[in-house]
This record gives C-alpha cells, sequence and structure tokens, in this order.
C-alpha cells in the first residue's frame, strides 16, 4: 500500500490552526425545543428570557437568572438533558435555575411606568435575531409587539443586548416606540421576592440597585448559595425600592423611539463573588 506523505511544513501548519481557534466564550440562541425560550450565556453568567409557547405560564418580559460556576458554557447541555428530565436544570450541575420570575421584571428587565403601575407587555417576545456572534462578544435583539400599555397610550419594545465574555454584566439598550403621550417614564428593576423573604442585603446608588439575596424558588430542592442581582442606568430620574410594587425600581422618562440605555448582572456566591460586600463594590 503506498504512504501519503504530508509534508512537515502543512503539518505544523494544520497544527498551528488548531491550537489558534478562539475557545467560544458566549453563546445565545432561541430554544423552539423548550418553549421558545431565548437564552444566552457567558463564561461566568447565564439568562434567558420567555417566548410565546410559554405564554400563560407566564406571560412575562422578566429575564430568569441562571446561576452556575465560572467557566465551561452549560446552557445547551441543560436544555439537551432538560429533554428526557424536565426538572433537569433545577438541580445542581455546577449551577441551576433557582430564581423565581413570573410576572415581573425578574433579575432585571424593563417596562412602562404609568401611574405608579408597572405595565407589562401583552406578550412574550415574538421575534427574536442575534446580530453578532464572536468567541468572546454576543449581540442580539428581542421584539415584544405593540399592546396598550395604559388607556389610549400603545407600545412596542425593540431590546438589544450585548454579552462580553469576563463580564458579571450585560448591556441592554430598550427603545421604545409609542403614541398617545409625548414621553414615557420606563422603569427597569428587579423583583424583591418579598413572600419568599429573600433579601439579605442591599445597595443602592444614584444611578444603580443591587441586591444580595437566597434563592426565590427552592421548588425542587434547597440552594445553600447566595445570588447577586443588579440594575444600573445613566440618568435615572428615580432609584427605589417599593413594598407594594414588590419591586426595586430604576426610572427614567424617553420619546419615543429613544435608547434606554441600562446593565444588569448577577453571580453566585459558589462562584469568584463570595459575598455581599464584594458583589455591590463590583456593581458600584
Amino acid at each position: 500500500m503506498k504512504k501519503l506523505l504530508i509534508p512537515f511544513a502543512l503539518v505544523l501548519l494544520l497544527v498551528c490552526s488548531c491550537q489558534n481557534t478562539p475557545q467560544q466564550k458566549v453563546m445565545a440562541r432561541a430554544v423552539p425545543e423548550r418553549a421558545d425560550d431565548f437564552v444566552f450565556e457567558n463564561d461566568l453568567i447565564a439568562g434567558r428570557f420567555y417566548g410565546e409557547a410559554l405564554e400563560g405560564n407566564p406571560t412575562s418580559p422578566g429575564l430568569d437568572i441562571w446561576v452556575k460556576l465560572p467557566g465551561a458554557l452549560v446552557a445547551d447541555t441543560w436544555y439537551a438533558e432538560a429533554v428526557n428530565d424536565p426538572g433537569y436544570y433545577h438541580h445542581d450541575h455546577g449551577g441551576k435555575d433557582c430564581y423565581k420570575v413570573a410576572v415581573s421584571l425578574g433579575g432585571g428587565a424593563s417596562v412602562p411606568f404609568i401611574d405608579g403601575k408597572l405595565c407589562y407587555p401583552a406578550t412574550n417576545y415574538r421575534a427574536c435575531e442575534v446580530l453578532s456572534l464572536e468567541p468572546s462578544k454576543v449581540v442580539f435583539t428581542l421584539d415584544y409587539p405593540e399592546w396598550e400599555a395604559a388607556e389610549g397610550i400603545l407600545v412596542s419594545l425593540h431590546k438589544q443586548v450585548t454579552l462580553e465574555a469576563g463580564s458579571y454584566f450585560a448591556d441592554v439598550v430598550d427603545t421604545y416606540t409609542f403614541s398617545g403621550v409625548d414621553s414615557l417614564k420606563v422603569a427597569a428593576g428587579l423583583k424583591l421576592h418579598s413572600a419568599q423573604s429573600t433579601v439579605e442585603e442591599s445597595a443602592r446608588t444614584d444611578s444603580s440597585y443591587a441586591i444580595w439575596e437566597h434563592a426565590s424558588d427552592q421548588s425542587v430542592e434547597p440552594e445553600d448559595g447566595m445570588i447577586g442581582v443588579a440594575v444600573a442606568m445613566p440618568g435615572a430620574e428615580e432609584v427605589f425600592a417599593s413594598s407594594e410594587l414588590d419591586h426595586a425600581l430604576l426610572v427614567r422618562t424617553v420619546v419615543s423611539g429613544e435608547p434606554l440605555e441600562y446593565r444588569v448582572g448577577s453571580c453566585w456566591s459558589k462562584g469568584d463573588i463570595k459575598d455581599s460586600a464584594s458583589w455591590f463594590a463590583l456593581v458600584k
């Protein structure tokens, strides 16, 4: 049999090419196999938004936090395992879903804030697009179709999220297009989970609100770690916590089509951020 001889230079080139391939440290995608979730992740944090198939259970714009250990991307594995075990990602496999969203802003979404009320969309996101995916950065968009936020006020939302590797925070740009009013107050914020008595500590500045709390969803197994969540909004006009609304909120007034920029973040005490002081310092 004739041997195939490969020049040494070509072998070296192939080896070097494999070694120089950047490791993927971010991801984002729609998950039609799990009720139209939209999941995103880097090497430190993960989260998801709810899609059309989940409407009514819940219909919510809230950001669902998934805690995880630093390092590998885990979302695709968790979803694959959940095909046969729907509760898979509620158990600790180096991370888990132990954060309760329901109808709320969850770990950092926004909605119109009219007459002291949070005015949620009538649907979950109905369109999504990954604008760019690089080894260390992903940008995606979600669209919420027009709904009546209050009598005579029609609103639609275009959300853009940017996540980079090595960061506990994602950059969000929410653009509200609306009619019926000249300007609109919008609130970005965090669910306080008062019914579960989860919040241990909180920290407020003129442009951020951070929380250090116990897991809010312990329906599957106890959780012995702590969760940090935060929202930061440059130019916030109001920053406050409301027991009536059960949210911590940052409010700013926008005109139709004006981008509203803010950052959302999370961490898990089983990772590198062990205590509230470290989390609050990082947020600040």
